[in-house]
């Protein structure tokens, strides 16, 4: 419990130091806050989260702040929620959009937001650490909550973070880098370095009582630098003599769940079949992974093809791999139907255009598709063959266009 007085000198200080904020790259999601509902922002530690609340908070102009990772909030529970919530209205009057920071520092915070929500208030929250992973915030809030990820920097928010032209030469920058706003701003590999201990360490081993944290360690960055690279929980339990496979399916639920890697399954109309092949495996982030491995930064193809599944995994939820006599990278499905298919190469010439064209083309007739898109590093091109169209385009532009 703290005194209403205090709460209030510490409300009034958060606004103050609001402004004095820099609101940075305004990013490039779109948010509808909706009464009756609790909007959550998730995504990986130090992806912006905060600052994408911020921006909203300053869109609306009058709003409900609170900070509750905030130190002079020790001792903070339950029970003061009440007081906050009469404090803020006493300050800048009724219906404004409540605003929840690192909410997760309160135990049992959901009580008060589902009282909120029944009063069909709008709220906009934020929320991960060791006690409380991103995408756990949803199951406090069970059918009452929408959710949006946030993501490192897109490269068009990376270019105007930087001040930057697009061109070929500011993407490989770009992919070498990666998105995370503050290593982007000091260039200090330590401060990737530290995250991904953070998370490992405070995230998922504390969390989930860990003792083994250098096999944990091991598997992870085996997986961040391996991506595009298919992977099985068997293969990767013998490889890393860990005692079961459930282990291995436990270490890398907490590594998704943490948005440090993505699994993608291959297709199939069989979901029994999805479950029992090999996935493949992409990293939140290209620099995140080059400052996190050896080997990874020096295999661009497979940088590139981590950058392009990015993007579409900022705007689905549903992607696979294509594997049957041939193999295509990606098909998208929306709506229960597949209604994309994307292979990637870094430069697609004679050596290769069989095989690429073959294992888009393949896949372009099983889900009866006229178009597919083959994703470069600077071709431009268009490939007619069988009644269908592929188009062959610069990952870099067709990251501007979508």
């Amino acid at each position: 419990m703290i005194f209403k007085d205090v709460l209030k000198e510490i409300v009034l200080s958060q606004r103050e130091l609001l402004k004095r904020l820099d609101l940075g790259v305004l990013r490039e999601n779109k948010v509808e806050i909706l009464d009756s509902f609790a909007l959550l922002i998730t995504g990986i530690r130090r992806c912006g989260k905060s600052t994408f609340l911020y921006q909203m908070l300053n869109k609306q102009k009058k709003g409900y702040y609170l900070n509750l990772e905030d130190p002079r909030l020790d001792g903070f529970d339950l029970s003061d929620f009440t007081k906050i919530d009469e404090i803020m209205k006493e300050l800048y009057g009724k219906g404004c959009i409540y605003f929840f920071d690192e909410i997760q520092c309160v135990d049992k915070w959901e009580k008060f937001v589902r009282y909120l929500i029944d009063k069909k208030e709008k709220i906009v929250i934020t929320g991960s650490n060791a006690s409380l992973l991103s995408l756990e915030l949803g199951t406090k809030l069970t059918g009452r909550h929408l959710s949006i990820e946030m993501f490192p920097f897109s490269f068009s928010e990376y270019l105007f973070m930087r001040k930057e032209k697009a061109s070929l030469e500011s993407f490989s920058n770009y992919v070498i880098k990666g998105g995370f706003p503050e290593y982007l701003k000091k260039e200090n590999s330590l401060i990737l370095n530290e995250l991904f201990s953070d998370i490992l360490l405070k995230d998922i081993a504390v969390r989930f009582g860990i003792k083994n944290i250098n096999i944990l360690n091991k598997i992870a960055i085996h997986l961040i630098n391996n991506v595009g690279k298919e992977f099985s929980y068997n293969s990767l339990k013998n490889v890393f003599d860990v005692k079961s496979v459930q282990s291995v399916i436990d270490y890398i639920n907490y590594f998704e769940n943490s948005y440090l890697i993505f699994t993608v399954p291959s297709f199939s109309y069989s979901y029994k079949q999805q479950q029992v092949r090999p996935k493949k495996v992409y990293s939140i982030d290209t620099g995140f992974s080059a400052n996190n491995s050896v080997s990874f930064s020096k295999d661009y193809g497979r940088m590139l093809e981590n950058v392009v599944f990015l993007n579409l995994r900022r705007k689905n939820k549903e992607i696979y791999f294509f594997k049957e006599k041939n193999e295509c990278d990606f098909v998208i499905k929306e709506k229960n139907q597949i209604k994309q298919c994307v292979q990637v190469c870094f430069v697609l010439n004679e050596e290769n255009k069989i095989r690429e064209v073959n294992g888009l083309l393949e896949a372009l007739k099983i889900f009866k598709l006229k178009e597919g898109l083959i994703l470069t590093n600077d071709q431009m091109d268009e490939i007619n063959i069988e009644d269908k169209k592929i188009l062959v385009k610069p990952v870099w532009k067709w990251l501007l266009e979508t």
